[in-house]
């Protein structure tokens, strides 16, 4: 077979997975050709009508290809139909390539050596008769499956890979913590600086340079745990920092809960912050994420009057879709899977005369409200906190559906432990939670906290490095 250049045209083979993740992922591949096996299709049509999620996008996926494929006869879908392009390259359309679909029940097993009663095994099947035909092309099988991506290594094909367009990201290290710690003293690498006072606060304009890749409501600290800043806006020489200080971090309060350490007081300012719309709270089990989202809600809600209720939801088995059909009200059924909030409830009140009284006192005075993810869309939230729970098991889309959901004056608190996915169809680097950091890490409206740094009990912290 001849070797094709990283600059040849390609030939990418899409599994069914690759299109329920990103129903429009054979629009993704520029110049090159992308080929739909009739096995992929079947697999859409028999997911297609049910009632989750992955339907939803089925039925996306199907309606697209047919967009592209409507017009064509069975002839040029076989030979291939030219793919939209809205990119322009000095005022000319770019090069595109071809949208194929190929009748793979028509190839013999005996290309591949896997036996043809597994829909994988065909899929594999057509991907090694593509490279065999096209000896000059690059031919490319793209599936989210590693299983899959083996086997078909061992069946004889040379080019396997994970759809990885939609990942902002190659390292999961490489994700956004939302502060920045400098080596030393911060301000010995300043300088001189214009200082102006804002009421009790106060503002610095450092030079760009000592920050080109900084953004809006990034922390700033160094190795003195003395200094400690906030970004709040910036342009192509100056950095405007809020002065926050260590001490002052430290000694702020929400509902009686008081910051353990620098980490912890960063969340906690960005949490009691109303101009900031998002905060990601992200970390291991146990390093305070739900009791600081929660603490900050209630402060904000009945000591300060900011907001009006709590909103409190998170994903529920079968990818955020079944709640059960047992009686019970939506609240009731979504108890068991928001127990991490009743538990921080209880935790707030422990001291008070009568804990389980004070807490239901509590749930009602912050019209605290237990609500499942399916229910959000069609709904629009004013003014309230919305804590979303374990957001790590959402995808970007179901994200996006809460987001969008958030009218004026609400705030969108996402908490999740990229360690702990419990989604079959999710990983780190493709979690919605990952996608809305990278993503929103530029929108001045929005603060990222991990809160890796934060000193957990001695057995989690034992439990976490040893087990």
């Amino acid at each position: 077979m001849g070797k094709a250049n990283d600059n040849d045209n390609k030939m990418y083979v899409l599994d069914t997975n690759v299109l329920l993740h990103d129903p429009l992922a054979f629009l993704s591949f520029q110049e090159h050709d992308v080929v739909i096996p009739m096995t992929v299709l079947e697999e859409l049509d028999h997911i297609k009508d049910g009632k989750r999620d992955v339907s939803r996008d089925a039925r996306v996926a199907i309606r697209a290809l047919d967009e592209v494929l409507k017009d064509a006869s069975p002839e040029q879908m076989l030979e291939g139909v030219r793919l939209p392009s809205h990119k322009r390259v000095d005022g000319k359309p770019s090069k595109v390539g071809q949208l194929i679909v190929v009748n793979d029940h028509l190839y013999p097993d005996s290309i591949s050596g896997l036996p043809g009663n597994e829909n994988d095994h065909r899929i594999i099947n057509c991907a090694v008769r593509m490279q065999k035909q096209h000896t000059s092309t690059k031919v490319v099988l793209v599936t989210k499956d590693i299983n899959m991506r083996l086997k078909a290594k061992g069946a004889g094909l040379s080019y396997v890979e994970d759809y990885r367009t939609d990942q902002l990201i190659d390292d999961i290290k490489l994700l956004s913590t939302g502060f920045k710690r400098f080596q030393g003293d911060f301000w010995a690498s300043v300088g001189d600086c214009q200082t102006e006072q804002n009421g009790r606060d106060t503002y610095h304009h450092v030079p760009k340079s000592l920050l080109p890749d900084v953004f809006c409501n990034e922390y700033l600290v160094d190795d003195t745990e003395h200094f400690a800043a906030r970004v709040t806006g910036y342009d192509e020489e100056h950095i405007t920092i809020k002065d926050l200080g260590v001490e002052r971090l430290l000694h702020q309060m929400a509902w009686g809960v008081k910051p353990k350490n620098v980490y912890q007081g960063m969340a906690l300012d960005a949490l009691l912050d109303p101009n900031i719309e998002l905060v990601v709270l992200t970390g291991p089990a146990g390093c305070g994420k739900t009791l600081l989202a929660l603490a900050s809600a209630l402060e904000m809600i009945i000591e300060k009057r900011i907001y009006d209720k709590v909103i409190v939801t998170r994903n529920t088995p079968e990818i955020a879709e079944s709640i059960g059909f047992l009686p019970g009200t939506e609240e009731e059924k979504m108890a068991p899977w928001l127990a991490a909030i009743t538990d921080t409830l209880e935790v707030l009140h422990k001291n008070d005369e009568s804990p389980a009284t004070s807490r239901n006192y509590i749930m009602e005075k912050a019209n605290i409200q237990f609500k499942s993810v399916n229910f959000m869309r069609g709904r629009s939230i004013q003014n309230a906190v919305v804590i979303l729970d374990e957001s790590q098991n959402l995808t970007a889309s179901q994200l996006k559906t809460i987001i969008t959901r958030c009218g004026e004056g609400t705030k969108l608190i996402c908490t999740g432990n990229l360690a702990q996915i419990d989604s079959n169809y999710l990983t780190p680097l493709t979690s919605g939670l990952t996608y809305i950091v990278e993503r929103f890490k530029d929108f001045e409206g929005s603060a990222t906290i991990n809160l890796n740094g934060v000193v957990r009990s001695r057995l989690a912290s034992f439990a976490e490095e040893n087990l």
